[in-house]
């Protein structure tokens, strides 16, 4: 039977500070994501986009954490909030969500409706670790906080709307790993989050990393949440993107990387975050984005 992938776009950018990501949504559509997924011989369902105020139109200290600062959290909980509905409506469905971001914070919604009556985990693909919390934060930026939120890091362990998917950390892998604040490293080695750097990528090769990752997120789940941030590639192959960083995985990696996902078969929901279409150059990282979302699900060359 053919699958269903419905598409939800969540286009926000509250998460940083440079503007733009909250374009990406329509950027990757534009980009032929439908017809790249119909490769994968699915049919492809687009839910459109939940709402999302412009920043402009909100006071990003509207609502702020007990300690700490995270700007604009107020409009990050209404945002993941609808989406962990869209994105649990899917699945019961029996749909596979496809959330489009957006700034990475979009990721609290999509995996808390992904772990709605289901146990999963988490393969989350980054040039960050995205564990920094309010406390720790240097900018406030919530989309360098979104797994620690998911865990229920540090002052998140308060914020019942982020951290509602019960996630355990033994079921979460970040690979791709090259820029990490202080601050944040230390919870990471302090928690049971397995990490792959860029150099474990180099020194034993991405098929190696991607299937020890699956291995993590796959034990003992119902199913594997894929977090693409698109900053994971290096910005040679991914030029538009919210945070780019050098030294990333190239255009091969990734997909190897996100074939190997689709033949464990073990893909929940997946989501592609932070394309940044005023930086990008001819529309290439939106495009690129539509390509490993549909290896990811299982397009083959024969």
């Amino acid at each position: 039977m053919t699958r269903t992938v419905r598409v939800v776009g969540a286009p926000t950018d509250y998460g940083a500070n440079r503007r733009g990501v909250d374009m990406g949504p329509s950027a990757i559509r534009y980009a032929g994501l439908a017809e790249q997924l119909e490769r994968a011989d699915v049919t492809v369902v687009d839910d459109g986009d939940v709402r999302a105020p412009r920043a402009e139109e909100r006071d990003p200290e509207a609502e702020l954490p007990a300690s700490g600062r995270a700007k604009f959290l107020r409009e990050t909980r209404e945002v993941v909030t609808a989406l962990a509905d869209r994105v649990g409506g899917a699945l019961e469905a029996d749909e596979l969500p496809l959330v489009l971001g957006g700034d990475h914070s979009v990721a609290i919604g999509s995996v808390t409706g992904s772990a709605r009556d289901a146990e999963i985990g988490v393969v989350w693909f980054d040039a960050h670790g995205d564990f920094n919390t309010p406390e720790t934060s240097p900018s406030g930026n919530v989309h360098g906080m979104p797994l620690a939120a998911i865990l229920g890091v540090g002052e998140f362990a308060d914020i019942e709307w982020a951290n509602a998917a019960g996630l355990s950390e033994d079921n979460v892998a970040i690979v791709g790993l090259r820029d990490v604040d202080e601050t944040e490293r230390a919870a990471i080695a302090e928690s049971d989050v397995t990490t792959f750097t860029m150099s474990d990528i180099d020194e034993r090769g991405i098929a190696n990393v991607a299937d020890d990752a699956l291995d993590v997120a796959a034990a003992g789940t119902d199913g594997v949440h894929v977090s693409l941030d698109l900053d994971w590639l290096d910005p040679r192959e991914a030029p538009g993107v919210g945070t780019p960083v050098r030294g990333g995985v190239t255009y091969r990696e990734a997909h190897a990387a996100l074939e190997a996902v689709a033949e464990r078969d073990c893909l929940r929901s997946m989501e592609l975050v932070e394309v940044n279409p005023i930086l990008d150059e001819r529309n290439e990282t939106a495009t690129l984005a539509t390509e490993l979302a549909s290896s990811a699900l299982g397009t083959q060359i024969l």
